[in-house]
């Protein structure tokens, strides 16, 4: 590692969450995983395209979430789709009881990674978007290309 990394490995992103949601607010968890999730995370092997988290009043759990088996762990291996314990503080989950129960909102993972080597994962509060906002939201990527494209062409000449 080169000084001034910030230590940060990507193992999986949702990058289908901002074409399908609002992402209004965002945070970072620790994950709770077994020994074989961990190896198999650092193999670099997640999917979260189906995944979401689920608010209780006991913690905050990552559902859906698919970490394929370690194929070396032999029988202490896990679950590929079991929930995983997110770990938040306190009032944390407490305001995102609150948030989760206004209508529309959710929580949805975007991406896990190693930060100095422990597992997290980033959350966002989101609300799920319309079809005219996803229209929108490519009108406007298209005219940013455009502009960008344009301006690329002005400075070459």
């Amino acid at each position: 590692m080169k000084p001034g990394d910030s230590g940060e490995q990507i193992v999986a992103q949702n990058r289908a969450a901002s074409y399908n949601y609002h992402l209004l607010e965002k945070m970072e968890a620790g994950m709770a995983l077994t020994g074989t999730e961990v190896k198999s995370l650092r193999a670099g092997k997640a999917n979260l395209r189906e995944a979401f988290a689920e608010v209780k009043p006991n913690g905050v759990w990552l559902i859906n979430c698919h970490i394929p088996q370690y194929l070396p762990g032999g029988p202490f291996n896990h679950e590929p789709l079991s929930k995983r314990r997110l770990l938040l503080h306190k009032q944390e989950i407490e305001k995102l009881i609150g948030k989760t129960h206004e209508k529309g909102l959710t929580l949805v993972p975007l991406k896990i990674y190693f930060r100095d080597g422990i597992a997290k994962c980033e959350l966002a509060l989101a609300r799920g978007k319309k079809d005219w906002d996803r229209r929108q939201s490519e009108r406007e990527k298209e005219s940013r290309r455009e502009i960008k494209e344009a301006i690329y062409k002005s400075r070459r000449r």
